[in-house]
């Protein structure tokens, strides 16, 4: 019955009820995915456009399907665009800004700068934050850093508005529970 509730309120708008759905139903569907993937990454940039489609149509969600079974639907249609492009995508070339993306990989050693600020609560919470995976490190540093907008965060990361918005929830919610592990 809450689940019913929490749905109404999503498709009025409802933010904290976006929130719920995805906290409730975000270990089922990465799960599945993860099994077909058999990829970490793969499962959860599924899961992430999963519930951006999700929360995009969920007017059109009807309570003859269970929710969950809804999600699932969506992310093996996800999951089959995915195959589709990189099979068509094989042979592409790579721009710079492409193959650049590749060598921006996470430097956990800490700099100059990050010692100075160790001494201050802030330096406790950047280490949190890089233990992030790296698109999750990009949104709250664009967000909370930088002070962007989400849509300038889609525009800058040329995803949707919806995965922007999905990408965060996530990011928080990843952020809490090491904060939390690490008291």
């Amino acid at each position: 019955m809450e689940i019913k509730t929490q749905i109404e309120k999503a498709k009025k708008g409802d933010q904290t009820a976006f929130t719920f759905l995805l906290n409730h139903y975000w270990n089922e569907v990465y799960g599945f995915m993860l099994k077909r993937t058999e990829n970490e990454t793969n499962a959860e940039d599924i899961t992430i456009e999963t519930f951006s489609k999700a929360f995009d149509k969920i007017e059109t969600y009807s309570f003859e399907f269970q929710f969950n079974t809804w999600l699932i639907s969506i992310a093996k249609n996800v999951h089959i665009d995915l195959l589709r492009k990189k099979k068509s995508s094989l042979f592409i070339e790579l721009t710079d800004r492409e193959d650049q993306k590749a060598y921006n990989i996470a430097d956990t050693t800490l700099t100059a700068e990050d010692e100075l600020i160790r001494e201050q609560n802030l330096s406790r919470l950047l280490r949190y934050i890089k233990e992030l995976k790296p698109h999750y490190q990009e949104v709250i540093q664009l967000r909370y850093f930088q002070e962007m907008t989400y849509q300038e965060i889609a525009n800058t990361i040329n995803e949707p508005l919806s995965s922007v918005k999905v990408k965060l929830l996530r990011a928080k919610k990843l952020l809490a529970e090491i904060i939390t592990s690490k008291r």
